[in-house]
């Protein structure tokens, strides 16, 4: 098998899925502690696509430390399709929440100006968390990516 930036049991591995760990705890953070989010189905889908997308990170996580603790390699074709379709899923769902949030975000703040009559809704926090499921998606892009031409 290839070796590649971001290989499942490679401390480069270890560092990609520990930032996709990050950035959807800091979006799950921001947007529940906003006010009034569960209003809104697309930031209730953000929160649920983000905790799939921490769970799934963090189990892989676990799993790069323990294959560079004991030097092993994970890089057999059944684990490597596992890890690819699983980083296709959770990449996916993490676009379409993250475009469904921005743009119910660009509606609230731009277009309507809902943000404005409503101060109490915290519109910048849902920015925020909206640009960190961006910056998350693209992690979990470059590790799909990866994994892709790992199996290939």
């Amino acid at each position: 098998m290839k070796k590649m930036i971001g290989s499942p049991g490679t401390m480069s591995g270890l560092i990609l899925r520990l930032g996709q760990c990050a950035t959807a705890a800091a979006s799950i953070g921001v947007m529940v502690s906003s006010y009034d989010f569960s209003n809104y189905t697309a930031f209730c889908f953000l929160v649920a696509s983000m905790g799939l997308q921490l769970i799934w990170s963090f189990g892989l996580a676990c799993l790069d430390v323990y294959a560079i603790r004991r030097k092993s390699d994970l890089q057999s074709p059944i684990l490597l399709s596992l890890f690819t379709v699983g980083d296709w899923v959770t990449a996916l769902l993490a676009l379409a929440a993250a475009c469904s949030s921005a743009g119910v975000t660009v509606l609230f703040t731009k277009d309507t100006e809902f943000c404005k009559q409503q101060p109490a809704l915290s519109c910048d926090r849902f920015q925020i968390s909206v640009g960190l499921s961006f910056f998350n998606w693209f992690l979990a892009a470059i590790s799909s990516h990866t994994m892709f031409w790992i199996l290939i």
